[in-house]
C-alpha cells in the first residue's frame, strides 16, 4: 500500500510538521485556517513540531465548518487545481461541506490494493450509494475508472430518507424504490462488485429472487455503522454464501477505515485509518485525551491530516472497542462501532446508514 500512496511512507511526526507548514503558510494555506491562525495562543508552524503537539489545538468544533464558503477551504497551494465539493449526509442536522483535491485519489489507491489482495480487482460495479454531492458515490466511480469498469448507479438521496424518518418515522417506500432499481441492474448487467450501505443490504438481500452470487456478484462492499453483529451473522449465513463482504467505517470528514479480517474465527473485524493521513483514537468519554486499553470501549476521536483538509481532534458521534494493529494494516484500529449515546448528544438520524 505504501508503494501506491507515497504519504504513507512518511513518519507521523514528519508529516504533521509538513502539514502545519502547508495549512498555515500564507503561500499554501487555506483562507479558513489562515483566518484562524491569529486567534490561536501558539504558532502552529513553530510550536507544532510533532504529532503529540496537535493537542494544542484542543477539540475541533465541526460546526465551525457551517457557513464557510467551500472555496475558502481550498489551500492556496492547490490554486488552479480541479477540486470537488463534497458534503456530509446530515445525520445530526445541516450538512457540512469540504473539498477534495487529492483525497479520493489516495482512497482509490488504497482500496484497489485491498481488492487486489482479496482477488477481487476488476469487473463492473453497481453503486447503490449516495449520489450528488456525497463522497461515497464519487469514490466508487473513480475506483471503477481506475480499471475501466462500467459503474451503474442507483439514484439515491440519503437526505430525503432522513427527512422521511424525521417526518413519519419510516422510509419503507423509498427503500423499496431503491431495492427495485438495484434488482433490475443486477438482473440485466451482472456486476462483479456491489457497493452499498449495511442498512440497505439488510433490505436488499431478502428481497432478491436469488442469492447475490447468482447475479455474478463476487463481493459486497459496504459502509456505515448500523449493522449489528447479529444482523451481520444473519446476512452472512442466509444471503452472502460464496460472496465476500468488505465493510469500511468512516465518514466524509474522517475518511475510510479499511476492514481487516478477524485473526480468530468468530472474532469481530477491525477497521483501520491510514496514518499519517488520518489517525483514530479510542478515548474515555470523560477524558478525551486519555486512550482506553486495547479491548475496551470508548469514544472515537479522529485527527484528519490531509493536504485537502486539516481537522484536529474531532470527537466523533461513535463509540468503538480499541483494536490492536493488524498484519495487513500495522496501526491500531477499532471494532464493534456503535452510536454514542448521552443526554447532551445531538439526535442522530442514520436513515439508510
Amino acid at each position: 500500500m505504501r508503494e501506491h500512496v507515497p504519504p504513507l511512507r512518511e513518519s507521523l511526526d514528519e508529516w504533521t510538521a509538513r502539514m502545519m507548514s502547508w495549512h498555515f503558510s500564507d503561500r499554501t494555506g487555506s483562507a479558513f485556517w489562515l483566518a484562524r491562525k491569529g486567534g490561536l495562543p501558539f504558532d502552529p508552524i513553530r510550536d507544532v513540531t510533532d504529532y503529540a503537539s496537535l493537542r494544542l489545538f484542543g477539540l475541533f468544533d465541526k460546526t465551525d465548518l457551517r457557513g464557510v464558503r467551500a472555496r475558502d477551504l481550498v489551500p492556496r497551494g492547490f490554486a488552479g487545481r480541479p477540486f470537488r465539493v463534497v458534503e456530509t449526509g446530515g445525520s445530526s442536522g445541516r450538512p457540512y461541506r469540504v473539498v477534495d483535491v487529492t483525497r479520493a485519489v489516495h482512497d482509490v489507491a488504497m482500496y484497489r490494493v485491498m481488492l487486489e489482495a482479496r482477488g477481487l480487482l476488476g469487473g463492473d460495479i453497481l453503486a447503490m450509494t449516495p449520489s450528488g454531492p456525497h463522497a461515497y458515490g464519487h469514490f466508487v466511480k473513480l475506483l471503477g475508472d481506475s480499471w475501466g469498469a462500467a459503474v451503474f448507479s442507483v439514484d439515491f438521496d440519503p437526505r430525503w430518507v432522513k427527512h422521511l424518518v424525521r417526518a413519519s418515522g419510516e422510509a419503507d417506500a423509498y427503500v423499496a424504490h431503491l431495492v427495485a432499481q438495484t434488482a433490475d441492474i443486477l438482473e440485466d448487467e451482472r456486476p462483479a462488485l456491489l457497493f452499498t450501505t449495511s442498512r440497505l443490504l439488510m433490505s436488499l438481500a431478502p428481497a432478491l429472487r436469488k442469492p447475490l452470487s447468482a447475479y455474478g456478484v463476487r463481493a459486497v462492499c459496504t459502509g456505515g455503522t448500523s449493522c449489528s453483529p447479529e444482523e451481520a451473522r444473519y446476512l452472512r449465513e442466509e444471503y452472502l454464501q460464496d460472496v465476500q463482504w468488505i465493510d469500511t467505517y468512516g465518514n466524509t470528514l474522517s475518511g475510510h477505515a479499511l476492514q481487516a479480517d478477524a485473526l480468530e474465527p468468530g472474532a469481530p473485524h477491525s477497521h483501520h485509518l491510514p496514518p499519517p493521513l488520518a489517525v483514530m483514537h479510542v478515548v474515555r468519554p470523560d477524558d478525551v485525551w486519555q486512550e482506553v486499553a486495547v479491548g475496551e470501549r470508548g469514544r472515537i476521536r479522529v485527527v484528519t491530516l490531509l493536504e485537502d483538509l486539516f481537522l484536529p481532534n474531532l470527537l466523533e458521534r461513535d463509540t468503538a472497542v480499541s483494536a490492536p494493529a493488524h498484519p495487513w494494516f500495522p496501526w491500531p484500529g477499532v471494532s464493534q462501532v456503535g452510536a454514542y449515546e448521552s443526554e447532551d448528544a445531538p439526535r442522530v438520524i442514520e436513515g439508510v446508514y
